[in-house]
């Protein structure tokens, strides 16, 4: 990715109201950021719990949106339809983003199953799974997989 300014990312919200853009709190880690190793930015608000976001970069130009995680947790263990990493049962969450446009004026929201902590970047790069029903891939696969699963959920956002 390209490097970033906080009022970048906050111009880059698609799906963000004036007012969402103003209390957008980047993470302590933001000025830390390696920034071309990074496929993507995605962090929970470190103000509010109920909230994330997740920045990609799309034909040169940053896209982000705002999530919104459900409450309430799964007992099970379950999969990251990003990063397809299987996770404790309360690591994984519905993340809900309202749609870009009319669309969202509208109601409309798209959701997917993800990383609590939205740590998808880093997941991927760890060991291989060891869950024994996760397919095993190159390190390589599974960083080149979350990042078309989340252009894709990105492009859901905003179609």
């Amino acid at each position: 990715m390209l490097p970033l300014t906080e009022d970048q990312v906050r111009a880059a919200l698609v799906n963000a109201s004036p007012e969402e853009r103003e209390r957008l709190a980047v993470p302590l880690s933001f000025v830390l950021a390696d920034w071309d190793h990074l496929d993507f930015l995605a962090w929970p608000d470190p103000d509010n719990r109920g909230r994330g976001y997740l920045v990609v970069e799309r034909d040169g130009d940053p896209t982000g949106i705002v999530l919104r995680a459900a409450s309430g947790g799964r007992s099970r263990a379950a999969l990251c339809n990003l990063c397809h990493t299987m996770q404790p049962g309360n690591q994984v969450v519905l993340f809900t983003a309202r749609r870009a446009g009319d669309a969202g004026e509208r109601g409309d929201s798209v959701g997917t199953y993800a990383c609590a902590d939205l740590g998808c970047h880093e997941n991927v790069r760890l060991a291989p799974p060891l869950a024994p029903s996760e397919v095993r891939t190159s390190v390589d696969r599974r960083i080149d997989g979350t990042r078309a699963r989340v252009e894709a959920f990105v492009e859901r956002v905003l179609a």
